[in-house]
């Protein structure tokens, strides 16, 4: 089975140094998608506007497959 990693950037790079086996990019799309809810919803306010975080699936070659991306801006007039 192909080996796809999962990096999150938030305040600096959390990248996946091991990996995870799943049977075709459709499985890491649903894994990913899944682990950007449940990671999101683990930092407890800590996203602050001006601050993005992002995750992005990469293959064993480190190919860029899928980028998820929140863009924290603060819209309110100063």
């Amino acid at each position: 089975m192909p080996l796809y990693f999962f990096h999150v950037y938030h305040d600096g790079p959390n990248r996946d140094e091991v990996g995870e086996e799943l049977s075709d990019r459709h499985a890491a799309w649903k894994e990913a998608t899944t682990m950007a809810g449940e990671t999101l919803k683990d930092l407890d306010g800590q996203l602050k506007p001006g601050h993005d975080w992002s995750l992005e699936v990469t293959d064993a070659s480190e190919k860029v497959l899928f980028r998820l991306v929140v863009s924290a801006e603060d819209g309110v007039d100063a």
